[in-house]
């Protein structure tokens, strides 16, 4: 990744009041009159990787003396491969306190892995350390487990155990395993509403969830949880301001994994995850943010966001950021069946064009040297999909991929955050997916906290071309608060955008059955998220058949 800055020694206070290591390593930075953002980019690498003094000089927690239950913040699995999960959990007896209640000490905690809810076959077993310098996360890479099978797990330490979580492994490579049931899930704003979608996905018979980003919000959170309007909970100030340093990020996971909807969503399925924008800042573009700031001060911001968020998901240490970087594009198969290309489309895009407004695609924005991925991830897609020997090639990412015209003139505007803004780069995978001959291609969407249906077309302003692929948008868990069936723009997006297939506006996710003869789409909804307890209903269906690209209602 490629990354630009003023030279030159800063002027005034050139970073906010962050935590110790990053408050270090822009010291070490200015010191060296070297204010780059390769160079605070490399100072921040080194002062917030791996634990090394602390990690053996903090004192152990005698775990008889926990008073109070350290698992308020629930467990999660992620990432299944054919031979082993990750398993995750957090230690907060005080999940609202800064140190989570657990101070400077480490804590041991055991874990086991059962073939039954009662835990009398356990298969695996183990201890693991909860570290404060990455805020008494626990994670687990279970090997050695047998393929394409459930199992279930649970922590313990002291005289506390966890909530017990459900998860399992993928079929074995080159298994010719018949079907995938899945779900797709972004932007759940803690401050817009209930996680009501969480809730009944959580009952749901799916194997995996992606969450395609935004699952956590910088912004602030005040007393009453804003459209919640909490009358029998008053939530501490510390929440009702912007995230900016490692304790905020660290809290605000604290407040979200609260949500007893979101624990137990998290404890029912293995998720798999990559972010969007508001785990670190609003449209965010690489080193920029959306306020113009000096991108070394941001890049600290970043260091700080990245690190807290592989502190509270189920990701493994390939994941682990080294100070403002971190690779978060992966690659999962679901034995011949599938295979999952995971982007992360914020960390290496350029910055958005024509100062991310609204905009008629022009040279600005078409300029080919622009990317949303990167060279490196871009590379790494395409031969990906050259040696993909899958069924269906599922690409998880954040913004629309396909072409959304906002208005019914000759030259319409479009999203300068989404593909429609990078052209260039979004033409680059249309080509590359074509060279593979990725004949069952789908899109799994987030970010914009509507519900959207599209055909992937050859030539998006030919509605006769070719159909290469389909992109399935999940709507929101809460952010966007109540949505309705029809907003106020449908008839001009369904007018303007004939590979449009279908447009909702209401909260919920996308559940999705792959199997050897189709994928099936069914859009789950709920009518409201500012008071809880709404039903789900299925607002939609559709299903592509393999080998003949395009959505079918059914």
């Amino acid at each position: 990744m490629a990354l630009s800055g003023r030279t030159g020694p800063p002027h005034g206070p050139a970073f906010p009041p962050h935590d110790a290591e990053l408050r270090a390593a822009a010291r070490h930075v200015a010191r060296r009159r070297f204010l780059t953002v390769t160079a605070a980019a490399a100072a921040l690498a080194f002062t917030t990787n791996l634990p090394a003094r602390g990690a053996f000089a903090a004192p152990r927690l005698d775990t008889a003396r926990l008073a109070d239950d350290p698992f308020t913040l629930g467990v999660a699995s992620g990432d299944p491969l054919p031979d082993s999960v990750l398993l995750w959990t957090r230690l907060a007896p005080v999940p609202f306190a800064p140190d989570g209640g657990l101070g400077q000490q480490r804590v041991e905690v055991s874990w086991e892995v059962a073939l039954d809810e009662y835990f009398a076959v356990v298969v695996q077993r183990g201890t693991a350390l909860a570290l404060p310098e990455y805020g008494h996360s626990v994670r687990v890479d279970v090997r050695g487990l047998a393929p394409g099978s459930r199992y279930h797990y649970r922590f313990r330490t002291g005289a506390w155990i966890s909530p017990a979580g459900r998860t399992r492994t993928a079929p074995p490579a080159g298994d010719d395993t018949s079907s995938l049931r899945l779900a797709a899930v972004a932007c759940q704003a803690y401050h817009d509403g209930y996680y009501t979608a969480h809730r009944h996905l959580a009952q749901e018979d799916v194997d995996v969830v992606f969450h395609l980003g935004d699952y956590l919000y910088e912004y602030a959170v005040d007393s009453a949880g804003g459209a919640r309007g909490y009358t029998d909970v008053v939530l501490p100030d510390v929440f009702n301001r912007e995230t900016t340093t490692l304790t905020d990020y660290r809290m605000r996971y604290s407040l979200y994994k609260s949500d007893p909807d979101l624990r137990d969503v998290h404890a029912a399925h293995p998720f798999v995850v990559t972010w969007d924008d508001h785990e670190t800042e609003n449209n965010y573009a690489g080193a920029a943010d959306e306020n113009g700031s000096d991108p070394a001060q941001f890049l600290a911001r970043r260091a700080a966001a990245y690190r807290a968020y592989w502190e509270n998901q189920p990701l493994r240490a390939d994941q682990l950021p080294q100070g403002p970087d971190a690779q978060l594009f992966r690659r999962l198969h679901w034995g011949t069946l599938a295979q999952f290309d995971l982007l992360d489309t914020r960390q290496y895009r350029s910055d958005q064009a024509y100062g991310d407004t609204s905009h008629v695609p022009g040279p600005e924005s078409d300029d080919p040297a622009r990317t949303l991925t990167g060279d490196a991830q871009e590379r790494w897609l395409l031969d990906g999909w050259g040696a993909s020997t899958a069924l269906w090639n599922v690409m998880p990412q954040q913004v629309c991929f396909s072409q959304r015209r906002m208005d019914l003139n000759a030259e319409a505007k479009v999203s300068m955050d989404a593909w429609d803004g990078y052209r260039a780069s979004r033409g680059r995978l249309v080509a590359g997916a074509k060279a593979a001959g990725v004949g069952n291609w789908l899109v799994l969407t987030g970010d914009v906290h509507v519900a959207y249906a599209f055909d992937i077309k050859d030539d998006f302003d030919d509605p006769g071309s070719a159909t290469l692929g389909t992109e399935l948008t999940c709507s929101s868990v809460a952010s966007g608060r109540d949505g309705s069936a029809r907003p106020a723009n449908w008839d001009t997006y369904m007018r303007a955008n004939p590979h449009l297939r279908f447009y909702d506006g209401r909260r919920g996710y996308v559940r999705v059955e792959l199997g050897r003869e189709t994928a099936r789409a069914d859009y789950r909804v709920v009518p409201v998220v500012t008071t809880p307890g709404a039903a789900v209903s299925t607002a939609a269906s559709f299903v592509t058949e393999a080998g003949s690209p395009g959505l079918t209602p059914v």
